[in-house]
């Protein structure tokens, strides 16, 4: 389905009507690429349209700059794109919220691996998204398989980074597994152990606590996957990061994927084993619960975790 159309898209501090919105054929991001983006989310809330954990967002789409020269040159600061965010939220009307795709590419100039004489641009788009892996899978679960694709390595790109080029690693996973009938799938790091989805974080849950990756074994550290760990602390579950290997994921009780687009979304099978009961688990529903009152300004403690686009 085609991304519906919103009224603007920001470039380089200018509002461009959606139609209007061009990059040229040449760009070194098209060719290699080299560029960075972030995914974010806003919702509606009793106080109109609000954007969950925008700062932190802003602030590593620069950090993932840092590691691609010249990006980092981008003149603007966390706050500007933050702000600038928000005033395309407020332009588009996105009341009921939408998604939220920043990027920072190469300009039309030199072609060639060498990036730096290229300029930075930088690139804000909106638009009306559901959720990424369908409505029903945030009850009923998703099927996910493990990739014969391993996670892109510590020293082959930094995973750290929300680099456009790393995630041809994530598509040829998320097909391999669509074509044999899943609906993701879970990649191994170099080592054997588990990393993450093709864009997700992953969590399972044994005995009542909840483990993940650490980041060292290649997982993005996600927002949303730190924000659901302070969660589950403040509900008083214990949270580990440890190594995990597929038998892990065979023998939980209970285990779930995080991210931006997929928010918090169970895992029902791996490979056609169930995981549990084959659906949402006591712990994950109870996680899941607090963390959707969360992002629709519901829970006074995590009141700091959204800003609203009308006020």
């Amino acid at each position: 389905m085609p991304v519906p159309k919103a009224d603007k898209i920001w470039i380089d501090g200018e509002l461009v009507d959606w139609d209007d919105a061009r990059i040229h054929v040449l760009t070194p991001t098209l060719h290699y690429g080299y560029g960075v983006f972030e995914g974010i989310r806003c919702y509606g809330t009793d106080r109109g349209p609000a954007v969950f954990q925008l700062l932190p967002h802003a602030q590593r789409l620069l950090r993932s700059a840092r590691l691609y020269p010249p990006l980092d040159e981008a003149p603007y600061s966390a706050q500007g794109l933050a702000d600038a965010i928000v005033e395309l939220i407020r332009v588009n009307g996105h009341e009921a919220g939408c998604y939220i795709r920043p990027t920072i590419i190469l300009g039309y100039g030199e072609m060639g691996l060498n990036p730096l004489p290229s300029e930075p641009q930088v690139i804000i788009a909106t638009w009306e998204w559901g959720t990424y892996l369908g409505e029903e899978a945030l009850v009923s679960g998703v099927k996910v398989m493990f990739s014969s694709y391993r996670r892109i390595g510590k020293n082959t790109i930094p995973p750290a980074g929300k680099a456009n080029g790393q995630y041809l690693n994530s598509s040829l996973a998320k097909v391999e597994a669509i074509r044999a009938g899943y609906d993701e799938a879970i990649m191994l790091s170099e080592d054997g152990y588990v990393a993450e989805g093709t864009g997700e974080n992953i969590f399972i849950v044994r005995d009542g606590v909840i483990s993940t990756p650490p980041l060292s074994d290649g997982p993005l550290g996600g927002i949303t996957r730190s924000s659901v760990i302070q969660i589950a602390r403040d509900l008083g579950l214990e949270v580990v990061e440890e190594h995990l290997v597929r038998s892990d994921l065979y023998l939980c009780d209970e285990a779930f994927l995080t991210g931006t687009a997929a928010e918090l979304t169970p895992i029902a099978t791996v490979e056609g084993r169930k995981v549990g009961s084959g659906t949402r688990g006591p712990v994950t529903e109870k996680v899941q619960s607090t963390f959707m009152d969360a992002i629709r300004g519901k829970v006074d403690r995590y009141k700091d975790w959204l800003t609203y686009v009308n006020d």
